[in-house]
Order: C-alpha cells, then sequence, then structure tokens
C-alpha cells in the first residue's frame, strides 16, 4: 500500500518521487479514493502520460478480472486521499491501448484499453494475467469448409479493424452492407450475415434499446447470427450497468428474434472462425436448394 495523504500524492504526480530509467523519469501510477461517495467507482487512479489522465475504477489493479473504467470530469487534486503509489518502469501509448510495466517482481504488467462502442467511449484496465486467462488454449483447424474451395466473404464497408480470415480458406471484398458486418452472397444476393459484437458494444446496444432495430434488420435475411468477442460470464462481472438487466435483454432478444442466434465466441479469433463456419454452411444450404430446383422438370416445383 502506498502512503495516505494528498501532498505525498501530489508530489509524485509532478514527478518529484518518479524512479529513473535510461536518464528519464518515470512517475508512478497514482490510486486515490474517489470523494463521490455516490459513485460505483470507488477509486482514481492518474496514468503519468502527457499532462495525466485521470480515470474512475472499480480496483487498484486488475488481479481477476478486467476492470471498467471511465473518464473523471475533474483534473487531479492534491486534497486527495493516496491510498497506493506504484512504482512504474516504462508507460506508453500505443493504439488504442497504454501498456504500463510496474518496477516490481510481480503483478508487473497492465493495460488500459481505449475503446469505443456506438460513438461512446469504453475504458478497460485489464492484466497481462487476465488477458491471458481469457485466451482458449485451442488449435484453430485449417480445413476448408465442407464443400467449399473458397469463400468470398463480404465485409461491410463501415466495419473498423475488420476480421482478415487469414486462418481460413476465404477472400473479402468491401462492400456496404444494409445489415451485419460479414455477409456471403450468391447471384449478387445476401443470403447470410453476421454481426460482429464486443461486449462493450452489445451492453450498450442492448441498453439502449438499438439492439432491437439491429435484430429486427437482421430477421430480414435468410440466416443471420450476432456473434460476441467474449464469455457469457463477462456479463456478471460489468459494473456499469446492473448484469441482471444485461442478462433479461438478451433473453427477451432471442425470444422476440428466435431466427437470430446471438453466440458467445469467447475471443476474436474463435468468433471469426464460427462466423466462416456459419456463412459457408450458410451458403452451402442455398447452393444445395438451387440445384435441387434445377433438377426438377420444367424448373417447376
Amino acid at each position: 500500500m502506498g502512503p495516505a495523504g494528498g501532498d505525498i500524492g501530489w508530489r509524485h504526480a509532478r514527478g518529484d518521487g518518479g524512479t529513473a530509467y535510461g536518464g528519464g523519469v518515470v512517475e508512478p501510477l497514482l490510486i486515490a479514493r474517489n470523494p463521490d461517495p455516490e459513485s460505483s467507482l470507488p477509486y482514481l487512479v492518474r496514468i503519468p502520460l502527457g499532462e495525466g489522465i485521470v480515470l474512475r475504477t472499480r480496483g487498484t489493479w486488475p488481479r481477476t478480472s478486467k476492470l471498467y473504467c471511465h473518464r473523471h470530469d475533474q483534473e487531479w487534486s492534491e486534497e486527495l486521499e493516496i491510498v497506493e503509489v506504484t512504482p512504474l518502469r516504462s508507460v506508453r501509448r500505443r493504439g488504442a491501448a497504454i501498456d504500463l510495466v510496474a518496477d516490481r517482481a510481480r503483478e508487473s504488467r497492465s493495460q488500459f484499453v481505449l475503446t469505443k462502442a456506438r460513438g461512446r467511449e469504453m475504458i478497460f484496465w485489464q492484466s497481462a494475467r487476465v488477458a491471458k486467462a481469457a485466451r482458449p488454449n485451442v488449435d484453430l483447424p485449417t480445413a476448408r469448409a465442407a464443400g467449399l474451395r473458397e469463400l468470398e466473404i463480404v465485409v461491410d464497408s463501415r466495419e473498423r479493424y475488420a476480421w482478415k480470415f487469414t486462418h481460413q480458406q476465404a477472400t473479402t471484398t468491401k462492400a456496404a452492407l444494409a445489415v451485419g458486418d460479414y455477409a456471403v452472397r450468391l447471384d449478387e444476393e445476401v443470403v447470410a450475415v453476421v454481426e460482429r459484437k464486443s461486449l462493450e458494444d452489445l451492453t450498450s446496444s442492448l441498453a439502449s434499446g438499438k439492439m432491437a432495430y439491429r435484430m429486427g434488420g437482421l430477421e430480414t435475411v435468410p440466416h443471420a447470427a450476432v456473434v460476441v468477442e467474449e464469455r457469457y460470464s463477462e456479463i456478471f462481472k460489468l459494473t456499469h450497468v446492473r448484469p441482471s438487466l444485461i442478462a433479461d435483454l438478451l433473453g427477451e432478444s432471442q425470444i422476440r428474434w428466435p431466427s437470430v442466434p446471438i453466440i458467445f465466441a469467447q475471443t476474436r479469433a474463435l468468433a471469426q472462425e464460427w462466423t466462416y463456419r456459419f456463412l459457408a454452411a450458410a451458403l452451402q444450404e442455398h447452393l444445395h436448394g438451387e440445384q435441387a430446383h434445377r433438377l426438377l422438370p420444367d424448373g417447376t416445383e
């Protein structure tokens, strides 16, 4: 535990108590109590990057699960009660993430992941152990989908950080899709689509009611599904929204739109693999249907 008292913490925040590495000084990570008693996020964390990034958070370190964070709307104050000071070896911004390396032997690495879900910023703090535990120890198959030499997958042109399907025997093309993020076509007609969701995106879409419109649109396609890049159990670790509400909304969605399954595929890689197999199976189903129709006399049924 770090020293209590705002004055010590503020000196650290200004770099007076930082640790020197390679001729430079790395300021420590500061954790303080959130002075707002009504907040569900009881701590404030100051990331020593630039002028300092201050976030509200659930815990003092992501030891067993990732922690939801939210930007604090006030500057760091020397009046705050410091509960922990963690010396850092490095702090670096890498794209949409901020990597921290603490100056200690155990629990030294963690990462703040900054993303957006439907225009809303979402921030999560995770450790290397938590990130590793979320990745299943499985080898994905390299065999092509049954009956297909290569699958051409249409990727919605608005999709950011799109799947490449490099592990699967598939090619991709970009086009604007009316619904879904990934699709397969037969004779220019979309026969199957998959909507890709992160847990944060799914949660915000369900809570805001946008998911209902999305599911209604997906239902108009012969074969459609929603695939989530996370475990179902992670819903019950949410802190910024009531987990039972999200679970209820998921159940209601499946009752209202039973033809559009919502699949929790655990990781990005498994979600991509599931999508490849689903789209391939849907295309095969339509190909067989067309062949059977052509075998009938005079094309009649």
